[in-house]
């Protein structure tokens, strides 16, 4: 069975993008809330500051909602090469 692209490729950036802007959110409320996550996404998106404000968190976001989409999109189409090259064409996760 494979995957359908789209949805997967739309449902990865709204978690991952979410997850973001809720845990910046939630640090704004409660300073030490997600301090080592937001850190680790300081580190690796460029132009995202761990910096407490709501600015910040949105930035923080837009970008999780990009790597999100690019992340499901690659996953996607890497499981659908995978089951299409499946041996004997039965893969063992198959219920008929």
């Amino acid at each position: 069975m494979k995957l359908a692209i789209r949805p997967l490729t739309i449902t990865c950036a709204i978690l991952w993008g979410g997850s973001i802007l809720l845990c910046g959110l939630a640090n704004m409320q409660w300073p030490p809330y997600g301090e080592a996550f937001l850190q680790m996404i300081d580190s690796i998106y460029p132009g995202y500051h761990m910096d407490g404000t709501l600015g910040s968190a949105v930035v923080g976001s837009l970008y999780g909602v990009v790597d999100g989409a690019v992340g499901g999109l690659i996953f996607g189409l890497l499981y659908n090469l995978l089951v299409s090259k499946c041996c004997c064409g039965e893969c063992p996760t198959k219920t008929e």
